[in-house]
C-alpha cells in the first residue's frame, strides 16, 4: 500500500487524518488522533 495524499482536519485538541493511494481509495482513515499523536515524522520510524 503506497499513500500518496493525506488530509489532515486541524481540530483544537483531536485531528481527522485521511489518505488515499494511487487508485484514489481509502488507505488510511483516523478519524480521532491526539495532538500527541499527530508528532509524527518518518525519521521517528513510528507507524
Amino acid at each position: 500500500m503506497v499513500i500518496v495524499t493525506v488530509g489532515i482536519d486541524l481540530a483544537k485538541n483531536v485531528f481527522a487524518v485521511h489518505g488515499v493511494d494511487e487508485a484514489g481509495k481509502p488507505a488510511l482513515v483516523r478519524p480521532e488522533v491526539p495532538r500527541a499523536k499527530l508528532k509524527w515524522t518518518p525519521e521517528s520510524g513510528q507507524t
